[in-house]
């Protein structure tokens, strides 16, 4: 077993803790992984119909019963999402193929045509304001209130929670709307040997010593990069979102629900905590010199191989990046995943929740939701998916996983009260910072600031909690002092 950390997130029981994030976050977050937008079409193409949703009541996840039910439908549904790496035959895990192989051996009436993309968010974005999109997506960054506009119900919460982990993750008015391809937590990918070999023994737990760190890298081998930015890939600076809230205050409610209402949630705390804390150790790591020469000239793909070969000491993104820096070299046993380098008072936590969702097309025919249920019921409990990409399991009856996370507590988000489900993101859209959102902008340009030095860190933070500050004055949000 991969050692993550002792402390496994609740997935395992009924209460709160646990799953992994999309976001939330889906933000963010698995990763795209090379540079094709293909389509893959999986043999057996009938036409046939068959029994599907009646007009009475509609099929809902619950209702399906694996290996049973459906087994002579034929269609044909197509999925859109954004693991491109598993398009790629040298993927070092389970690909698209052999997953879409092995569900036809059950359900060879069913066929899946698959296509992905390396720009998912936004042209996930564009099928769906189209009205012409695939039968099944990973769901992108929709308002809940729109949610039931694009995607059919899986059913109610109640049932849903009996069946999957994460359920209120896309839930609105008590319906379930998505269900995660998987779940993750949120730490850093680092390279073992590299910060052995600078004489860092003991992950750091704090921004000091991180930073401390880092420095240690560059001063053992001036050629390793301590900490890789992947600015010019963009989505992956959306990662820093991530930490801002349990990582950065171990409350379960901050993101959802205080920062909506909290005065300057930018500010300087004083105790390292708070996200202010989180930005801060970008732009002085950028500051000092501990970043990449060059941001504009980051490489996604290529990062992988080098922070596997020992090019690279570590970067900020979700633990589903893990296995794919384990495969993409000789040196697996090297990656590592640590903990946001974050304490409060104390202690460390660390964010746990679901990548993407899969949705199912509302306006699909009754067979082709039939087929589009079989799947993502298929995906989430047969397919060992979650598994084998070192995630938190999604299906309630699942209990494994590789991850795991010394002496940190794995904490799930609480969703946003009844009436706020969308505020969020009407305050992304007038304050234009786009928290965990498509268009997240603002954390390149922590990194362009720190590189030119025309702006200090302090005069960033001032400005984006005026900004906060305005765009809650405009849509009339009550504030709380803190």
């Amino acid at each position: 077993m991969k050692k993550f950390s002792k402390l496994l997130c609740g997935v395992m029981t009924a209460a709160l803790l646990c799953g992994c994030g999309s976001t939330s976050t889906d933000a963010g977050k698995e990763a795209p992984a090379d540079n094709a937008t293909e389509a893959v079409t999986v043999e057996n193409e009938t036409t046939e119909t068959a029994d599907a949703v009646s007009e009475d009541k509609a099929l809902t996840y619950a209702d399906i019963t694996l290996g049973e039910d459906y087994t002579d439908l034929e269609v044909t549904i197509s999925l859109l999402n954004n693991r491109t790496d598993l398009d790629n035959e040298t993927y070092g895990g389970t690909t698209w193929r052999e997953y879409l192989a092995a569900f036809n051996e059950e359900y060879p009436g069913i066929k899946v045509e698959l296509t992905t993309d390396t720009n998912y968010a936004e042209t996930a974005m564009t099928h769906l304001q189209s009205g012409d999109y695939e039968t099944v997506l990973m769901i992108p960054a929709v308002d809940k209130a729109d949610l039931s506009t694009y995607f059919m119900s899986y059913g109610d919460l109640a049932t849903m929670e009996t069946q999957i982990n994460y359920a209120t993750n896309k839930e609105y008015n008590g319906q379930v709307y998505g269900v995660p391809i998987t779940a993750t937590a949120q730490g850093v990918v680092y390279n073992k040997k590299v910060f052995a070999d600078a004489g860092v023994t003991e992950l750091p737990k704090t921004p000091e010593e991180f930073l401390a760190a880092l420095k240690a890298i560059k001063d053992n081998d001036p050629s390793i990069i301590p900490l890789y930015t992947n600015y010019a890939a963009g989505w992956t600076m959306g990662a820093w979102d991530d930490y801002i809230g349990i990582s950065a205050t171990g409350d379960v409610t901050y993101t959802n629900q205080k920062l909506l209402h909290t005065e300057n949630p930018f500010k300087d705390y004083g105790d390292d905590t708070h996200p202010y804390a989180i930005y801060k150790i970008l732009y002085d790591a950028v500051a000092q010199g501990l970043t990449e020469e060059d941001y504009t000239t980051t490489d996604w793909e290529g990062c992988k191989g080098m922070i596997n070969n020992g090019q690279i000491g570590c970067m900020v993104l979700g633990s589903w990046s893990y296995p794919q820096m384990e495969a993409a070299g000789e040196n697996a046993e090297n990656i590592g995943y640590m903990p946001f380098p974050v304490s409060v008072d104390g202690k460390q936590y660390a964010l746990c929740g679901p990548d993407y969702c899969f949705g199912i097309n509302a306006n699909a025919t009754d067979d082709e939701k039939a087929g589009a249920l079989v799947f993502v019921k298929w995906m989430t409990e047969k397919s060992n998916y979650s598994y084998n990409e070192d995630g938190l399991p999604i299906a309630k009856s699942k209990t494994e996983t590789k991850l795991v996370f010394d002496g940190v507590e794995l904490l799930e988000e609480v969703p946003a009260v009844a009436g706020e489900e969308d505020l969020l993101n009407e305050l992304n859209a007038e304050s234009e910072l786009n928290i965990r959102n498509a268009g997240d902008t603002k954390v390149q340009q922590i990194i362009e600031h720190a590189s030119m030095q025309d702006m200090t860190f302090d005069e960033i933070m001032d400005d984006w909690n005026k900004r906060w500050s305005d765009a809650q004055d405009t849509l009339g949000v009550t504030v709380d002092a803190e």
